[in-house]
């Protein structure tokens, strides 16, 4: 009797040290200046919205993966990594594969005064940079404002981040296709401007 062949799941490979040092620079530098593009390192055949939680994740970090059909890359991101699987309103880090729905941003982890540590980092993979309705940041890391117009960001944005009572928050990264990141911290306001950019 022979057993079923198991499906290939897709091949992460453990970062090398050069890589992996590149993405976390990358995500700093977009989280340390919101709004400001970054550059993720090549990832191959990876979807450049997996790489941030790629190079973050270890073994005490729930890591989620959503719009991941038939979970190979979630399996392939937890062998690679070691790091749990876990529901998204449980991880720490989560990769958004496809675009969030109404209501998902608000679930997911925003830590608390006393702990915001505690608080997931969203990658969401988007589009575009470009062409989306444009918004207006302010805060830490943002001389005067900035504005940015990227497409695919959830309809509730806006109304999600500014629920959570400060300090507390999601920290975000719009990861586009080419790797091109947008750190938007729980320290960034983000209001909505009337005309596209």
């Amino acid at each position: 009797m022979t057993a079923p062949a198991l499906p290939a799941l897709p091949v992460l490979p453990v970062l090398d040290p050069d890589t992996a040092q590149r993405a976390f620079r990358a995500v700093l530098d977009a989280l340390a200046r919101p709004g400001v593009p970054a550059a993720l390192p090549p990832a191959g055949d990876v979807p450049a919205a997996l790489l941030p939680v790629l190079a973050l994740a270890d073994l005490d970090t729930g890591v989620c993966v959503l719009g991941d059909t038939g979970g190979a890359w979630a399996d392939a991101l937890t062998t690679a990594t070691s790091a749990p699987a876990a529901p998204l309103a449980a991880a720490r880090l989560v990769a958004a594969l496809r675009p969030l729905a109404a209501g998902e941003l608000a679930t997911v982890r925003t830590g608390s005064a006393a702990a915001p540590e505690d608080a997931a980092l969203v990658a969401l993979a988007v589009p575009d940079m470009n062409g989306g309705p444009a918004l207006r940041l302010s805060g830490p890391g943002v001389p005067d404002t900035r504005t940015v117009a990227p497409r695919g960001l959830p309809p509730d944005l806006v109304t999600a981040r500014s629920g959570a009572a400060f300090p507390a928050g999601a920290d975000l990264l719009l990861v586009s296709p080419d790797g091109t990141v947008l750190g938007l911290p729980r320290t960034t306001v983000i209001e909505p401007e009337d005309e596209e950019v």
